[in-house]
């Protein structure tokens, strides 16, 4: 349960959040853009790039969240503004914009951690995630489409 009060700490009302988390629905919206900003990519793009960053030699990747009806992948970042993200399908959510996020210790609805948060407050390293992702897409580029 380590990444609970880390992710609580993004809600207005880490209390309330908590005990949504625990009585509600399982869902809480927090506010993205001053611990994290989370970068939401198409699920075939985030799962292959997911799998790239998990590699013995590389530090085990950062929070990342599937949604299994949106079809998206999230990876929690570090808040960055002014970034560039750019590309097909990416979104970057960043100061003002809320984000949907199950507790870290269950699914809820359609919201599922793929790597839950520890509790230290590691996140993706932008660089090596838009390596992982532009090879990602790279590699989708030449396999067939999937029906």
């Amino acid at each position: 349960m380590y990444g609970v009060e880390w992710l609580a700490a993004a809600a207005p009302d880490p209390r309330a959040c908590k005990r949504t988390w625990d009585e509600g629905d399982g869902v809480a919206l927090l506010a993205a853009g001053r611990f994290w900003d989370v970068l939401s990519v198409p699920d075939r793009l985030g799962l292959l790039a997911l799998e790239m960053l998990w590699q013995p030699a590389l530090p085990v990747p950062g929070p990342t969240l599937v949604d299994t009806a949106a079809h998206r992948v999230g990876f929690f970042l570090p808040p960055d503004p002014g970034s560039g993200w750019i590309g097909a399908g990416v979104r970057h959510a960043s100061r003002g914009s809320w984000v949907a996020v199950p507790p870290p210790y269950r699914p809820a609805r359609s919201l599922e951690w793929l790597v839950p948060p520890d509790g230290t407050g590691s996140l993706h390293r932008p660089a090596a995630l838009e390596s992982a992702l532009r090879l990602a897409n790279g590699t989708l580029t030449v396999l067939p489409a999937l029906p």
